[in-house]
């Protein structure tokens, strides 16, 4: 037996695909089946005659979008176009069965095209990005590979055994059908619920005033907060809430009601708690924001006295001139 150390150029993948040609088979025991270590044998795999595939019991994670190391992969925006091929692949190559707990260890039994064995690899490994030694794994794992026949056909015939003693009982038709449900299309709006969903599960009950609000600014005596409809200042409540929260938030009302003034009041409430406020707007729209804080008959909100900076949203690749009445090249 061999020990394979699965980084630089002594890898699983690089031993597998040379012997993952045309007509010959594979036999698999893998704790996981990521759809991006899958990418990495597409062709090879595809190539095969049959593969038998031994997975963990039907409740364990698979893994199947991999793990912290795969986000890239993931960021490639591949995932059902990967399903899709991964369930193609699994219709027509594979068989499977699941073990009755977990699989403590992986294999690759690659046989000919008679069923021969040829080689063997076992050890820590799995059909993930670093068990194939795509992406760094634990340091620790120890994946060792056979050298002569013998040893291919002895370890061969332990897989056989552990074949043996499993049923399907339908392990193929419910992988197939959780890799459709993944390659499926997704309405936007579906997606998009989702995702405020995951970000704001956790929330608790509605929004509370008295908790996010603190009185002692005296936002509540403010010109602009008096102004604002009951909806309106919900809508400041959960603008300042999420600002706490996660450092940002997009009003998106519909148009004529009030943003500006639910901006107004959220930009009063900071400047009340001693922060500075820049804003930065379309230079078209420059003169609406300058006029809250000018000394201006229009202007209705001057008793509350705004004091934030007002610049054009493309000051922001300039390091020099004027800005209205700022000088970009003072700017703290």
């Amino acid at each position: 037996m061999k020990l394979i150390r699965n980084t630089g150029t002594d890898r699983v993948i690089d031993l597998l695909r040379p012997q993952l040609t045309a007509g010959r088979q594979c036999d698999v025991v893998t704790s996981t089946i990521s759809l991006f270590a899958f990418s990495e044998l597409v062709h090879e795999l595809a190539a095969l005659e049959r593969c038998r595939l031994v997975l963990p019991s039907v409740d364990a994670d698979l893994a199947v979008l991999g793990l912290d190391a795969d986000r890239a992969a993931r960021n490639r925006l591949q995932t059902r176009w990967l399903a899709r091929r991964l369930t193609q692949w699994l219709e027509n190559k594979t068989e499977v069965r699941r073990a009755v707990g977990a699989v403590p260890q992986g294999a690759f039994v690659l046989r000919d095209g008679e069923a021969r064995p040829v080689q063997v690899l076992l050890g820590s490994l799995a059909l993930s990005t670093d068990g194939l030694g795509l992406t760094p794994g634990n340091p620790l794992n120890l994946i060792q590979t056979s050298e002569t026949p013998e040893e291919a056909q002895l370890l061969s015939q332990w897989f056989d055994v552990q074949w043996s003693s499993l049923v399907a009982a339908g392990a193929k038709a419910a992988l197939i059908g959780g890799m459709q449900s993944l390659a499926a299309h997704r309405d936007p709006f579906l997606v998009y619920t989702l995702i405020l969903h995951h970000l704001f599960r956790d929330r608790g009950d509605d929004l509370d005033e008295e908790r996010i609000i603190k009185s002692a600014t005296g936002i509540r005596n403010t010109v602009v907060w008096k102004k604002l409809y009951k909806f309106q200042r919900d809508g400041v409540v959960g603008a300042i809430d999420k600002l706490e929260r996660f450092g940002g938030c997009i009003i998106a009302d519909s148009v004529g009601l009030g943003k500006t003034f639910e901006a107004l009041a959220i930009i009063k409430y900071h400047e009340l708690r001693n922060d500075r406020v820049l804003v930065l707007a379309p230079k078209r729209l420059r003169d609406n924001w300058t006029l809250y804080k000018a000394n201006d008959r229009r202007n209705f909100l001057a008793p509350d006295r705004f004091n934030y900076d007002v610049l054009n949203h493309t000051d922001l690749s300039r390091d020099g001139g004027l800005s209205g009445d700022i000088n970009l090249a003072h700017v703290n």
